[in-house]
């Protein structure tokens, strides 16, 4: 049943119904007399009614193989509540699981209600959890400014530490197998990843959330990931968890949370003498202490804990004394700061706390603690920087496996401190503090670097004296085809990226790795794992990926195991009887092309693949020119790696001199 009023839909929005570009849906609006009038918005950004694009779509033959979910999701946006749109979206996951359901949410209007059955509907058809993860991440794109989420790397990261600590620590272990708690689990994150993380019998998931429309949501997101397993009981409660604690006499196993930030109205004065607070009263400051005093005191003996905090909560001075207690009863076993960009806000160095509950028969209090600082494994290259996770999670379960064995000695980059270092005045627990005594290249270390850096400026300055030895002519013009040309032509197939079907993140182990743009604005690498099944878009060897957006245009031949690409990211296959691929790549990446072909409104403006111009050369001609389009891509890799490495050496040098490194030799 469709809506009684028109659902606007943007430009955008209607070049993804398409499977098109921006651009080409206005030019279908120039072209096209019958294309549908604006009905709102501004003559920058026009909306147009979905009813009446979608007829237009299919009467011009337009609407190709877009599913039903493209066409639904404007829908859910046109209900306008945050709220209203998550909570539909949650009732319409329950009821592809439960058809014969008739009971609704009473917080939904009968539009809503009736937009949750006709999507219901349409996952029977299409893939019931297809169809909510689709929606889903809709829904957190649109709404990501008002949404504090757990990116799926991190969160399985977490689990990890918490599975391993446990573990670990001998103990924690329930007589009903394993006991999974997040106080705080927003859309489910965390509670998913533990799901997916714990291969076991007999696990018992239980979260609380105080947004009714966030732990729907994450009731849905457990029903499905748990929806194949057996002995799996969950359970989201709707409420404050340090107000209201739904779960007060529970004892979990581990604990995993991402709370609020910064949040001063926390209960401070209404929990002042809470039984929680076995470490002190946390200030009203000081709300994140709050949540780490919540989660001990759910744990059973042994159990432990992994929450996310920002870096302030472990030097502000209102907290020195929780942080202290923490230490001294061995509950607080170690801090890894991570790298930004791992999660919101993402240029926060945000950090993660090792929690353990003290055991049944206490032993020797642990005389130390472990601080590893992982803020060097960012992606170099760009203020929009992400984690290395690959690396960074190899890193973090390295320094870690040492939380127990004080004999032996953590990696570069992780100490053990004792306690009477840190129970100083300040009780200052960030890791750069003291990771960065002791991780000092050596000698040996830096000999090696200069002679790497030595050898990198030989090679630059033959790539350099071979590429000036070309002859190039100005001003010449030659005849030049679009892509559009050359697909019409046969000569090469264009293929879209698209955010894969299934947000459900594999391990870290499995599945083809995701390019991204953001990953393009850091070091080139892949950061993330999908599916198989769920790529909707693989780039093979030797096919061309292009960027189609103007801050990150680049245009490459891929070389090594196929990757999925994600949204404006192009993967160009080309007929080698007709086009030489290196050769299609080097006339793509001209700075020329990018500009003539983008829309420029923006750093986030799109290029028109389609539009982009390539030279008309035969085949031997075009070999020739493939040649030195290889030596100006190794000119550009050579000078990014040659500058990263000469900025860390003088870095490194400026510490040591700085140090009274010199020698009297010298």
């Amino acid at each position: 049943m469709r809506t009684s009023h028109a659902v606007p839909v943007s430009l955008a929005e209607i070049a993804r119904i398409a499977g098109v570009g921006r651009a080409a849906v206005s030019n279908w609006r120039r072209r096209h007399d019958s294309f549908p009038s604006r009905i709102g918005g501004t003559d920058v950004s026009p909306q147009f009614s979905l009813a009446e694009v979608e007829q237009w779509l299919r009467d011009n033959g337009k609407l190709h193989d877009v599913g039903g979910r493209e066409l639904l999701w404007p829908r859910f946006e046109a209900l306008g509540s945050r709220d209203e749109s998550g909570l539909a979206v949650a009732e319409a996951a329950r009821r592809m699981r439960m058809p014969r359901s008739r009971v609704a949410s009473p917080a939904l209007s009968e539009e809503a209600r009736e937009l949750a059955g006709e999507a219901a509907r349409l996952g029977r058809s299409e893939g019931p959890r297809e169809t909510f993860e689709f929606l889903l991440q809709r829904w957190l794109d649109t709404h990501v400014r008002q949404l504090s989420t757990t990116p799926a790397p991190l969160a399985t990261l977490m689990t990890r530490i918490a599975l391993d600590a446990r573990l670990g620590a001998g103990g924690g272990k329930g007589p009903g197998g394993l006991t999974v708690f997040d106080p705080a689990c927003g859309t489910g994150h965390l509670t998913v990843a533990a799901v997916q993380e714990y291969d076991g019998p007999d696990l018992t998931v239980l979260g609380c959330e105080r947004d009714p429309a966030l732990a729907a949501l994450a009731t849905a997101r457990l029903a499905f990931a748990t929806e194949a397993r057996v002995g799996v009981h969950t359970e989201i409660a709707a409420a404050d968890a340090l107000r209201q604690d739904p779960f007060s006499d529970l004892r979990a196993d581990i604990a995993l949370c991402n709370p609020p930030f910064n949040e001063r109205d926390w209960g401070y004065e209404e929990l002042a003498t809470d039984q929680r607070w076995t470490h002190g009263l946390p200030p009203r400051t000081e709300p994140e202490l709050a949540w780490v005093q919540h989660m001990l005191a759910h744990l059973r003996p042994g159990g432990s804990a992994v929450v996310v905090l920002p870096p302030a909560v472990a030097s502000r001075k209102a907290g020195r004394r929780i942080r202290g207690s923490l230490l001294r009863t061995g509950m607080l076993r170690a801090v890894v700061a991570l790298p930004p960009g791992c999660a919101q806000p993402h240029s926060v160095s945000l950090q993660l706390w090792v929690l353990r509950a003290a055991p049944d028969s206490p032993g020797a209090s642990p005389q130390d603690a472990l601080l590893v600082d992982g803020t060097r494994l960012a992606k170099p290259g760009s203020r929009e920087q992400g984690p290395d996770w690959d690396a960074l999670t190899d890193f973090v379960h390295s320094a870690l496996s040492h939380l127990d064995t004080p004999e032996t000695v953590p990696p570069d980059g992780a100490v053990r401190i004792p306690l009477l270092d840190l129970l100083d005045d300040e009780v200052d627990l960030t890791p750069g503090r003291y990771t960065s005594m002791t991780g000092e290249p050596s000698g040996d270390e830096l000999a090696a670097s200069w002679e790497e850096l030595t050898t990198d400026l030989s090679r630059l300055t033959q790539l350099a004296q071979d590429l000036s030895k070309l002859g190039l002519t100005a001003g010449e013009s030659r005849t030049t085809a679009t892509v559009g040309d050359l697909v019409k032509a046969g000569a090469l197939t264009l293929r879209a990226g698209a955010q894969p079907s299934d947000s459900e993140a594999p391990h870290r182990n499995s599945g083809t790795p995701l390019l991204t743009v953001t990953d393009l604005l850091t070091n080139g690498a892949p950061s993330a794992r999908v599916a198989a099944e769920a790529a909707q878009t693989v780039a093979e060897e030797g096919d061309v990926v292009v960027a189609g957006v103007v801050r990150a245009f680049r245009a490459w031949v891929h070389e090594g195991p196929p990757v999925a690409l994600g949204p404006q990211l192009y993967a160009l296959r080309v007929d080698p009887a007709k086009l030489s691929a290196d050769f299609l790549a080097g006339c793509l990446r001209a700075p020329s092309n990018g500009r003539q072909a983008g829309t420029h409104a923006s750093s986030s403006s799109r290029v028109d693949i389609r539009r982009l111009h390539v030279l008309q050369l035969p085949m031997e001609e075009q070999g020739r020119y493939a040649k030195a389009f290889r030596r100006l891509n190794a000119l550009r890799e050579l000078l990014t790696s040659t500058d990263g490495l000469g900025k860390s050496l003088a870095d490194d040098m400026g510490d040591r001199l700085a140090a009274g490194g010199l020698t009297a030799s010298d």
